[in-house]
């Protein structure tokens, strides 16, 4: 599979991005662009919904409640396609530089492109990611050259 079907895959399954909720087309990219063998270690932030929103369904859960539904199968599936979590923290304050606010910090390290991608492709990441968008009232994930 090229670059340009894999990433049109992601896109099919996690949508264009444009609500922030998941990578945009060109996002995908600077992955599918690494070079394979290369860690990815990426640095998440999150800032919770008060209530999750789940679309059309009544739902009276807060989103953190929503998160930990997403993080009771993203953190196992991320170990079992050889990724892991150097930090998951809540975050404080900015030290240097504009302040932020942000509810958690998360870092996880990939040791390649293949590792991520997997983690993309599990089906049961994918079916959990709905609890991931509708925690979520912000996030940003920022990638590090390991």
């Amino acid at each position: 599979m090229n670059k340009t079907s894999i990433r049109d895959q992601f896109v099919e399954l996690y949508g264009n991005g444009s609500d922030g909720s998941a990578p945009r087309p060109d996002q995908w990219e600077r992955i599918l662009n690494r070079p394979p063998d290369q860690p990815i270690t990426l640095v998440n932030f999150f800032k919770f919904r008060e209530v999750a929103d789940y679309g059309k369904e009544l739902n009276d859960a807060p989103g953190t409640v929503a998160f930990d539904r997403y993080a009771l199968v993203s953190v196992p599936t991320m170990e079992r396609v050889g990724g892991k979590f150097l930090l998951i923290a809540p975050f404080q304050a900015a030290l240097i530089g504009a302040d932020e606010d942000w509810d958690l910090i998360a870092i996880g390290a990939y040791p390649n492109q293949r590792a991520f991608l997997d983690l993309y492709q599990d089906a049961g990441y994918r079916d959990a990611f709905v609890h991931r968008r509708a925690a979520c009232l912000q996030q940003k994930v920022l990638i590090a050259a390991a």
